[in-house]
Protein backbone atom coordinates (compact mmCIF):
# COMPACT_ATOMS: atom_id res chain seq x y z
CA UNK A 1 0.00 0.00 0.00
CA UNK A 2 1.53 3.51 -0.89
CA UNK A 3 2.53 5.71 1.92
CA UNK A 4 3.50 8.79 1.16
CA UNK A 5 6.82 10.10 2.02
CA UNK A 6 7.79 11.39 5.14
CA UNK A 7 9.74 15.15 5.02
CA UNK A 8 10.05 18.02 7.63
CA UNK A 9 9.64 20.35 4.83
CA UNK A 10 6.59 22.44 5.33
CA UNK A 11 4.61 21.98 1.94
CA UNK A 12 3.07 25.14 0.09
CA UNK A 13 -1.08 26.24 1.06
CA UNK A 14 -3.46 26.78 -1.28
CA UNK A 15 -3.34 30.71 -0.80
CA UNK A 16 -7.19 30.60 -0.66
CA UNK A 17 -7.16 28.35 2.51
CA UNK A 18 -4.61 30.43 4.18
CA UNK A 19 -6.90 33.20 5.52
CA UNK A 20 -8.89 30.30 8.23
CA UNK A 21 -4.96 29.00 9.22
CA UNK A 22 -5.33 29.06 12.88
CA UNK A 23 -9.10 30.24 13.45
CA UNK A 24 -12.39 29.08 15.03
CA UNK A 25 -15.08 29.43 12.60
CA UNK A 26 -18.60 30.17 14.34
CA UNK A 27 -20.78 28.36 12.32
CA UNK A 28 -22.84 24.90 11.46
CA UNK A 29 -20.07 22.10 10.15
CA UNK A 30 -21.57 21.72 7.11
CA UNK A 31 -21.87 25.41 6.28
CA UNK A 32 -18.77 26.43 7.05
CA UNK A 33 -16.88 23.28 5.13
CA UNK A 34 -18.49 24.39 2.04
CA UNK A 35 -16.28 27.67 2.35
CA UNK A 36 -13.08 26.03 2.04
CA UNK A 37 -11.71 25.03 -1.10
CA UNK A 38 -11.55 21.96 -2.51
CA UNK A 39 -8.82 19.54 -2.14
CA UNK A 40 -7.33 22.31 0.58
CA UNK A 41 -6.29 20.52 4.10
CA UNK A 42 -3.96 17.59 5.21
CA UNK A 43 -5.77 15.68 7.77
CA UNK A 44 -9.68 16.20 9.21
CA UNK A 45 -10.16 15.38 12.87
CA UNK A 46 -13.62 14.48 13.93
CA UNK A 47 -15.53 14.22 16.87
CA UNK A 48 -18.99 14.10 15.88
CA UNK A 49 -22.19 13.75 17.67
CA UNK A 50 -22.56 10.61 19.31
CA UNK A 51 -26.31 10.30 19.14
CA UNK A 52 -26.68 8.53 22.42
CA UNK A 53 -30.56 7.98 22.32
CA UNK A 54 -30.86 8.68 26.05
CA UNK A 55 -34.08 8.69 27.39
CA UNK A 56 -33.69 9.75 30.98
CA UNK A 57 -31.10 11.05 32.70
CA UNK A 58 -28.23 8.95 34.92
CA UNK A 59 -27.68 8.84 38.54
CA UNK A 60 -25.18 7.18 40.81
CA UNK A 61 -25.85 5.03 43.84
CA UNK A 62 -26.57 7.49 46.22
CA UNK A 63 -28.60 9.32 43.73
CA UNK A 64 -26.52 12.36 42.53
CA UNK A 65 -26.61 13.03 39.20
CA UNK A 66 -24.38 12.09 36.87
CA UNK A 67 -23.38 15.16 34.21
CA UNK A 68 -23.55 13.11 31.03
CA UNK A 69 -23.77 14.14 27.37
CA UNK A 70 -27.55 15.34 27.27
CA UNK A 71 -26.79 18.77 25.12
CA UNK A 72 -29.36 19.51 22.35
CA UNK A 73 -26.46 18.63 19.90
CA UNK A 74 -26.24 14.98 20.35
CA UNK A 75 -29.87 14.56 19.86
CA UNK A 76 -31.45 13.44 16.32
CA UNK A 77 -35.21 12.38 15.94
CA UNK A 78 -34.09 9.23 14.47
CA UNK A 79 -31.21 7.51 12.68
CA UNK A 80 -32.04 8.32 9.07
CA UNK A 81 -31.73 11.67 10.43
CA UNK A 82 -28.46 11.21 12.08
CA UNK A 83 -27.08 9.20 8.74
CA UNK A 84 -28.07 12.18 6.97
CA UNK A 85 -26.18 14.51 8.98
CA UNK A 86 -23.28 12.54 8.70
CA UNK A 87 -23.14 12.10 5.21
CA UNK A 88 -23.44 15.56 4.10
CA UNK A 89 -20.39 16.66 6.88
CA UNK A 90 -18.46 13.18 5.64
CA UNK A 91 -19.01 14.38 2.02
CA UNK A 92 -17.52 18.09 2.56
CA UNK A 93 -14.75 16.53 4.25
CA UNK A 94 -14.26 14.01 1.40
CA UNK A 95 -14.01 17.33 -0.48
CA UNK A 96 -12.11 19.25 1.04
CA UNK A 97 -9.48 16.93 1.78
CA UNK A 98 -6.24 16.69 -0.31
CA UNK A 99 -5.65 13.62 -2.56
CA UNK A 100 -3.24 12.26 -0.10
CA UNK A 101 -5.59 13.17 2.77
CA UNK A 102 -6.87 11.58 5.34
CA UNK A 103 -9.40 11.55 7.95
CA UNK A 104 -9.89 10.56 11.85
CA UNK A 105 -13.37 9.86 13.39
CA UNK A 106 -13.92 8.81 16.91
CA UNK A 107 -17.14 7.36 18.47
CA UNK A 108 -18.60 4.99 20.46
CA UNK A 109 -21.12 1.86 19.63
CA UNK A 110 -23.84 4.38 20.00
CA UNK A 111 -23.00 5.82 16.75
CA UNK A 112 -19.38 4.28 14.62
CA UNK A 113 -21.20 1.77 12.91
CA UNK A 114 -23.13 3.67 11.42
CA UNK A 115 -20.24 6.41 10.54
CA UNK A 116 -18.32 3.64 9.33
CA UNK A 117 -20.67 2.80 6.85
CA UNK A 118 -20.62 6.46 5.39
CA UNK A 119 -17.27 6.65 5.64
CA UNK A 120 -16.94 3.46 3.58
CA UNK A 121 -19.89 4.66 0.83
CA UNK A 122 -18.43 7.99 0.26
CA UNK A 123 -15.23 6.55 -0.76
CA UNK A 124 -12.82 6.75 2.04
CA UNK A 125 -10.06 3.70 2.60
CA UNK A 126 -10.55 2.52 6.01
CA UNK A 127 -6.32 1.62 6.91
CA UNK A 128 -7.43 0.98 11.02
CA UNK A 129 -9.73 1.07 13.54
CA UNK A 130 -8.23 1.61 16.66
CA UNK A 131 -9.68 1.28 20.10
CA UNK A 132 -9.02 3.52 23.06
CA UNK A 133 -9.42 2.19 26.08
CA UNK A 134 -9.84 4.19 28.78
CA UNK A 135 -7.86 3.56 32.03
CA UNK A 136 -10.34 5.42 34.32
CA UNK A 137 -14.00 4.93 32.50
CA UNK A 138 -17.15 5.94 34.31
CA UNK A 139 -18.96 2.95 35.97
CA UNK A 140 -22.53 1.67 34.38
CA UNK A 141 -23.91 2.57 37.39
CA UNK A 142 -27.15 0.88 36.71
CA UNK A 143 -24.99 -2.54 36.84
CA UNK A 144 -27.39 -3.80 33.86
CA UNK A 145 -24.29 -3.43 31.15
CA UNK A 146 -20.78 -3.88 30.96
CA UNK A 147 -18.83 -0.81 31.69
CA UNK A 148 -18.55 0.83 28.73
CA UNK A 149 -14.31 0.98 29.10
CA UNK A 150 -13.51 2.28 25.56
CA UNK A 151 -14.31 4.34 22.15
CA UNK A 152 -13.45 3.71 18.55
CA UNK A 153 -11.47 5.64 15.86
CA UNK A 154 -11.33 4.91 12.16
CA UNK A 155 -8.03 6.26 10.30
CA UNK A 156 -9.35 5.94 6.88
CA UNK A 157 -7.24 7.42 3.70
CA UNK A 158 -8.75 9.84 1.13
CA UNK A 159 -9.16 6.78 -1.72
CA UNK A 160 -7.43 3.78 -2.07
CA UNK A 161 -4.89 5.74 -4.07
CA UNK A 162 -4.31 7.98 -1.61
CA UNK A 163 -0.21 8.27 -0.44
CA UNK A 164 -1.51 8.71 2.84
CA UNK A 165 0.82 10.10 5.53
CA UNK A 166 2.23 7.32 8.02
CA UNK A 167 5.02 7.90 10.63
CA UNK A 168 5.67 4.15 11.39
CA UNK A 169 9.17 4.80 12.78
CA UNK A 170 7.81 7.94 15.01
CA UNK A 171 5.39 6.20 16.49
CA UNK A 172 7.46 3.10 17.22
CA UNK A 173 10.37 5.28 18.59
CA UNK A 174 7.50 6.89 21.06
CA UNK A 175 6.11 3.35 21.84
CA UNK A 176 9.84 1.77 22.83
CA UNK A 177 10.44 0.80 19.59
CA UNK A 178 8.18 -1.51 19.19
CA UNK A 179 5.48 -1.63 16.40
CA UNK A 180 2.83 0.76 17.74
CA UNK A 181 -0.83 -1.11 18.02
CA UNK A 182 -4.24 -0.26 17.31
CA UNK A 183 -4.83 -0.73 20.65
CA UNK A 184 -4.17 2.69 23.07
CA UNK A 185 -4.72 3.16 26.29
CA UNK A 186 -5.02 6.88 27.98
CA UNK A 187 -7.25 8.27 30.82
CA UNK A 188 -10.54 10.41 30.15
CA UNK A 189 -9.80 14.35 30.78
CA UNK A 190 -9.91 14.95 34.66
CA UNK A 191 -8.24 17.15 36.98
CA UNK A 192 -5.74 20.11 35.31
CA UNK A 193 -6.53 19.28 31.56
CA UNK A 194 -10.47 19.08 31.91
CA UNK A 195 -11.47 23.06 30.86
CA UNK A 196 -13.71 24.09 33.49
CA UNK A 197 -15.88 27.64 34.11
CA UNK A 198 -15.66 30.10 36.81
CA UNK A 199 -18.04 27.57 38.67
CA UNK A 200 -15.89 24.57 38.23
CA UNK A 201 -17.84 22.83 35.88
CA UNK A 202 -17.13 21.32 32.94
CA UNK A 203 -17.14 23.52 29.77
CA UNK A 204 -17.80 20.29 27.21
CA UNK A 205 -18.55 17.02 28.55
CA UNK A 206 -17.17 14.95 25.55
CA UNK A 207 -13.86 16.60 25.98
CA UNK A 208 -10.69 14.21 24.46
CA UNK A 209 -7.37 14.08 26.14
CA UNK A 210 -4.49 15.93 24.57
CA UNK A 211 -2.38 12.81 24.64
CA UNK A 212 -4.66 11.17 22.22
CA UNK A 213 -4.40 14.04 19.20
CA UNK A 214 -1.08 14.13 19.96
CA UNK A 215 -0.64 10.46 19.24
CA UNK A 216 -2.55 11.13 16.35
CA UNK A 217 -1.07 14.35 14.69
CA UNK A 218 2.35 12.67 15.50
CA UNK A 219 1.53 9.60 13.55
CA UNK A 220 -0.46 11.08 10.42
CA UNK A 221 0.70 14.47 9.82
CA UNK A 222 4.00 16.43 8.95
CA UNK A 223 4.88 19.62 10.62
CA UNK A 224 3.16 22.84 8.59
CA UNK A 225 -0.12 20.39 7.66
CA UNK A 226 -3.47 21.90 8.10
CA UNK A 227 -5.43 19.68 10.20
CA UNK A 228 -9.27 20.43 10.20
CA UNK A 229 -11.79 19.83 13.18
CA UNK A 230 -15.24 20.46 12.29
CA UNK A 231 -16.83 19.74 15.68
CA UNK A 232 -14.37 21.85 17.52
CA UNK A 233 -15.20 21.76 21.03
CA UNK A 234 -12.64 22.86 23.78
CA UNK A 235 -10.00 23.06 21.65
CA UNK A 236 -8.19 20.11 22.10
CA UNK A 237 -7.01 19.68 18.31
CA UNK A 238 -6.10 23.05 18.24
CA UNK A 239 -3.89 22.88 21.28
CA UNK A 240 -2.52 19.81 19.73
CA UNK A 241 -1.89 21.19 16.70
CA UNK A 242 -0.54 24.22 17.39
CA UNK A 243 1.72 22.34 20.35
CA UNK A 244 3.23 20.27 17.39
CA UNK A 245 3.53 23.14 14.66
CA UNK A 246 0.43 22.19 12.78
CA UNK A 247 -1.84 24.77 11.17
CA UNK A 248 -5.19 24.04 12.34
CA UNK A 249 -9.16 25.37 11.13
CA UNK A 250 -11.74 24.43 14.06
CA UNK A 251 -15.23 24.81 12.79
CA UNK A 252 -17.72 25.31 16.18
CA UNK A 253 -21.42 27.04 16.64
CA UNK A 254 -21.21 27.16 20.70
CA UNK A 255 -20.13 30.47 21.76
CA UNK A 256 -19.45 28.98 25.35
CA UNK A 257 -16.73 26.42 23.57
CA UNK A 258 -15.29 29.10 21.34
CA UNK A 259 -14.32 31.05 23.84
CA UNK A 260 -12.85 28.25 26.05
CA UNK A 261 -11.19 26.81 23.12
CA UNK A 262 -9.51 30.32 22.53
CA UNK A 263 -8.19 31.01 25.55
CA UNK A 264 -6.67 27.15 26.06
CA UNK A 265 -4.63 27.63 22.74
CA UNK A 266 -3.24 30.71 23.43
CA UNK A 267 -1.69 29.72 26.24
CA UNK A 268 0.61 26.89 24.01
CA UNK A 269 3.29 27.05 23.40
CA UNK A 270 4.46 26.12 19.87
CA UNK A 271 7.75 23.99 19.35
CA UNK A 272 10.50 24.72 17.44
CA UNK A 273 11.66 23.08 13.76
CA UNK A 274 14.77 21.16 15.62
CA UNK A 275 12.33 20.04 18.35
CA UNK A 276 9.72 18.82 15.73
CA UNK A 277 11.86 16.35 13.78
CA UNK A 278 10.68 12.67 14.34
CA UNK A 279 12.32 9.49 13.16
CA UNK A 280 12.14 9.13 9.52
CA UNK A 281 9.72 6.48 7.73
CA UNK A 282 11.24 3.49 6.21
CA UNK A 283 10.01 4.29 2.89
CA UNK A 284 11.10 7.70 2.94
CA UNK A 285 14.79 6.19 3.89
CA UNK A 286 17.15 5.49 1.07
CA UNK A 287 16.97 2.06 -0.54
CA UNK A 288 20.45 0.16 0.48
CA UNK A 289 20.40 -3.43 -0.71
CA UNK A 290 22.18 -6.03 1.33
CA UNK A 291 25.07 -6.66 -1.16
CA UNK A 292 26.11 -2.58 -0.98
CA UNK A 293 26.06 -3.72 3.22
CA UNK A 294 28.47 -6.59 1.92
CA UNK A 295 30.64 -3.99 -0.37
CA UNK A 296 31.31 -1.54 2.09
CA UNK A 297 32.58 -4.14 4.54
CA UNK A 298 30.09 -3.56 7.08
CA UNK A 299 30.13 -6.89 6.86
CA UNK A 300 32.27 -9.51 5.42
CA UNK A 301 31.28 -12.58 3.73
CA UNK A 302 31.49 -15.67 5.69
CA UNK A 303 30.23 -14.13 8.91
CA UNK A 304 27.74 -15.94 10.20
CA UNK A 305 23.92 -14.54 10.54
CA UNK A 306 20.67 -15.90 13.18
CA UNK A 307 17.74 -15.57 13.72
CA UNK A 308 16.52 -13.85 16.89
CA UNK A 309 16.42 -17.32 18.77
CA UNK A 310 19.50 -18.28 17.35
CA UNK A 311 17.71 -21.55 15.77
CA UNK A 312 18.02 -21.08 12.54
CA UNK A 313 21.67 -19.57 11.07
CA UNK A 314 23.47 -18.52 7.43
CA UNK A 315 26.65 -17.95 6.08
CA UNK A 316 27.45 -14.38 4.21
CA UNK A 317 28.06 -14.89 0.48
CA UNK A 318 30.17 -12.83 -1.00
CA UNK A 319 26.97 -11.42 -3.78
CA UNK A 320 25.19 -10.55 -0.61
CA UNK A 321 22.88 -13.76 -0.62
CA UNK A 322 23.03 -15.78 2.06
CA UNK A 323 23.61 -19.88 2.38
CA UNK A 324 21.20 -21.64 4.47
CA UNK A 325 22.29 -25.71 5.50
CA UNK A 326 19.41 -27.97 5.51
CA UNK A 327 19.04 -30.58 7.85
CA UNK A 328 19.75 -33.10 4.99
CA UNK A 329 22.99 -31.45 4.63
CA UNK A 330 22.21 -29.95 1.22
CA UNK A 331 22.75 -25.62 0.87
CA UNK A 332 20.49 -23.36 -0.26
CA UNK A 333 20.79 -20.22 -1.62
CA UNK A 334 19.27 -16.58 -1.70
CA UNK A 335 18.26 -13.49 -0.38
CA UNK A 336 18.27 -12.14 2.97
CA UNK A 337 14.17 -11.73 2.97
CA UNK A 338 13.68 -15.10 0.82
CA UNK A 339 16.05 -16.94 3.38
CA UNK A 340 14.21 -16.13 6.18
CA UNK A 341 11.20 -17.05 4.73
CA UNK A 342 12.76 -20.24 3.81
CA UNK A 343 13.59 -21.16 7.07
CA UNK A 344 10.09 -19.75 8.77
CA UNK A 345 8.56 -22.14 5.45
CA UNK A 346 6.38 -18.76 5.57
CA UNK A 347 5.95 -16.88 2.17
CA UNK A 348 7.23 -13.74 3.26
CA UNK A 349 9.84 -12.24 5.71
CA UNK A 350 11.88 -9.00 6.18
CA UNK A 351 15.73 -10.46 6.31
CA UNK A 352 16.46 -7.09 7.90
CA UNK A 353 14.97 -7.42 10.66
CA UNK A 354 15.14 -11.21 10.96
CA UNK A 355 18.43 -11.90 10.57
CA UNK A 356 21.03 -10.73 13.19
CA UNK A 357 25.10 -10.99 13.39
CA UNK A 358 26.89 -10.99 16.42
CA UNK A 359 28.38 -8.13 18.55
CA UNK A 360 29.92 -8.59 22.06
CA UNK A 361 26.93 -7.10 23.69
CA UNK A 362 24.77 -9.90 21.90
CA UNK A 363 22.72 -10.22 18.33
CA UNK A 364 21.70 -7.00 16.78
CA UNK A 365 19.81 -6.81 13.51
CA UNK A 366 21.25 -6.52 10.01
CA UNK A 367 18.85 -3.47 10.16
CA UNK A 368 21.45 -1.68 12.59
CA UNK A 369 24.15 -1.77 9.33
CA UNK A 370 21.57 -0.74 6.43
CA UNK A 371 21.10 2.77 8.79
CA UNK A 372 24.99 2.50 9.14
CA UNK A 373 25.30 2.32 5.64
CA UNK A 374 22.84 5.12 5.00
CA UNK A 375 24.68 7.59 7.48
CA UNK A 376 27.91 7.01 5.96
CA UNK A 377 25.81 7.91 2.36
CA UNK A 378 24.73 11.10 3.75
CA UNK A 379 28.04 11.94 5.08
Amino acid sequence: MPVRKSSTTTKRKTPAIEKYFDTIIESDCIEAMRALPDNSVDLVFADPPYNLQLGEGLTRPDNSRVDGVDDEWDKFHSFSAYDAFTRSWLGEAHRVLKPDGAIWVIGSYHNIFRVGTAIQDIGFWILNDVIWRKTNPMPNFRGTRLTNAHETLIWAAKSQKSKYTFNYRALKTANDDLQMRSDWEFPICTGGERIKDENGVKTHPTQKPESLLYRVLIGSTMPGDVVLDPFFGSGTTGAAAKHLGRRFIGIERDKTYIAAAKKRIEQVKSLDGEDLKTQPSPKAAARVPFGTVVEHRLIKPGAKLYSPRRNHSAKVRADGSLAVKGPDGVTVQGSIHKMGAHVQNSEACNGWTYWHFEQKTGLKPIDFLREKMRNEMKS
